[in-house]
Order: C-alpha cells, then structure tokens, then sequence
C-alpha cells in the first residue's frame, strides 16, 4: 500500500505543483490503483510514473470544482487506447453524472469499458471483503467530502512450525487448520485450528479529505488513521483568508491529525504563493503541533507499513 501525489496544488497548475491529483496504490492488495481526485493534466502526471490506466479500478472525486475533476474526461477516454478493458467506478456528489456523462456524449468518446458513476452521500459508499470506504461531507463552498478508507483485517498465520512440530504434513489438512477448524489427524489426534494461527493482522486506515474547512467531520474520518492526507491552502498566519475561502491552514490540519489521533499526516492543495522555503515553512508550522507531518511534492511516494 503507498499513496503516490500526482498534483499537489491548489486551484491552477504552478511550475511545481499540478493541481489535485492521488493515487492509492492497492497491487499488492489487489493488483489495481485507486485516483483520489483528478485534476487537470493528471494522465499527463501518470506518464512519469509507473502507474498503468487499465489498473484503475476506482475514482473518488472529493468535489467538483475544475481543479479537481476537469482531468477526469480525458483520462477515461484514454483508458480505452491503454488496454483498459476492466470495469471502472466514477464515485463522486451529486452532479459527477451529468459532468462525465455530457463530456464523453459532447466530445463522441466512445469507452471499450464498462464505465459506473455512483452519486454518493455520507456513508459507507464501497464494501467488500477487503477493504470498505466511508464518506463524510467537509465544510466547503459547495459539498465536498471527505473518504476513509478502511482495510480489514487479515486472519493471523498458520503457525507452521508448532504443526510441523507435532508431525502434521503440509495439504489441504493447513487450510481447514488456517480456518479455525477442529480436525482429527492420521493417529487420530484431534486439534483445534485456532491454536495453530497466530492473532490477527490489523488493516491499515487512510483518510483522504476533499477541500475544507477545520471540522469535526474531518477529525472523526482520520480517527486512529495510519495516514491522513489534508489540504493546507494557506499558512497558520492567514487563518481569516482560510476560512473566508472555506479552506484550512497548515495548523488547521495538523490539529485534526492530533485530535483524530493519527499516526501520520500528509499536507498537500499548497497554494501556489509558497514556492520554495516558504513551502517548507508551511511543514515546520504543522509540526508544531502535530509532529509526524510531511508535505507532499508532486511524484513524491509513501509507503504505508502495517503496525
């Protein structure tokens, strides 16, 4: 698992920063790329990396102001020429429809794919048996929400060696004992399955909020996340500016990663005034308050360890 910042700026493209754009990166888990936002020039973004179209399986649009979908168009129409034939989910509020939909009949782009647009409110909006994503409405200028997205936990693991130990062969016999079951061995020994696995592995949880002001909806989606990423548009110094333009500041969002009780956080939609040193003040003013912060670049990476 790894979150890969393909636009880490806010509102227009700057020499250094595209605008939103973050990708969820799943092979490991599930051989597919989750698109948090897609900003424009995003498909353009994904040719420096090793990201591939016809993996996306999912796009969470957090809102719909242009710096944070007017990509999306042209990356599904690309997805076509790139082998993507695997379906593809457009999750987004209510309007995401109409947009995708009148882009692609307009512009006569015809997908090789089966393409889904969910409308979504607050809720559970994905589950299944790996992983399950929640969203919660922020405080924006127009509905823009925020997603948690929460992998399961995974059984513990068969303790080989204790079975080995009592002469237990590998086989089917391994997969009914990683299951908990009780079985009965070739001497007629009876074993509880649940004494040969190890405990649980706990899923990891990673928060990915839209644009917002500091609210309790984004302090209860990062509650215990191993990551969040938050935008910080503005400096700590220009709390009035951030919140007449219903955005947060550097402090704003370390201060919801210290509530929430985070591991890690993220800052990234860095307006384009911080170029440079000033950027890198906006990350000395987060931590402050909230230490463990990095400040995300465009095509910078972070691994998100379990435990």
């Amino acid at each position: 698992m790894e979150l890969l910042f393909l636009g880490t700026g806010a509102g227009v493209p700057a020499k250094e920063r595209n605008v939103s754009s973050v990708a969820l990166q799943l092979l490991g888990e599930r051989g597919a790329t989750w698109l948090f936002d897609c900003g424009e020039a995003t498909q353009h973004q994904i040719l420096h990396t090793a990201i591939r179209p016809r993996r996306i399986e999912h796009i969470f649009i957090t809102h719909l102001h242009g710096d944070h979908l007017f990509g999306l168009p042209g990356l599904l129409g690309s997805r076509s020429f790139q082998s993507g034939e695997t379906p593809l989910t457009v999750f987004g509020p209510k309007g995401i429809r109409a947009f995708v939909e009148t882009a692609l009949s307009v512009s006569g782009t015809r997908l090789r794919y089966e393409l889904n647009i969910a409308e979504i409110e607050e809720g559970v909006i994905f589950d299944d048996e790996r992983f399950q994503v929640i969203a919660k409405r922020l405080d924006h200028g127009m509905p823009s929400y925020g997603f948690r997205v929460v992998e399961k936990d995974l059984p513990g693991p068969l303790l080989v060696d204790r079975l080995q130990a009592l002469g237990v062969r590998p086989g089917p016999i391994y997969q009914q004992i990683k299951q908990g079951k009780t079985v009965m061995l070739d001497d007629g020994t009876v074993i509880d399955g649940r004494e040969f696995v190890g405990p649980p592995q706990k899923g990891r949880i990673v928060a990915v909020l839209g644009d917002t002001r500091f609210c309790e909806a984004a302090i209860e989606l990062a509650r215990d996340a191993d990551v969040v990423v938050h935008e910080a548009t503005f400096a700590a110094a220009e709390q009035r500016l951030a919140h007449d333009y219903f955005h947060s500041t550097t402090t704003d969002a370390a201060e919801v990663a210290r509530r929430a009780g985070a591991k890690r956080l993220i800052l990234t939609h860095i307006s384009s005034r911080y170029q440079g040193e000033a950027a890198l003040q906006l990350v000395a003013e987060a931590r402050k308050v909230f230490p463990n912060t990095d400040l995300a670049a465009d095509f910078a990476s972070f691994s998100i360890p379990r435990g």
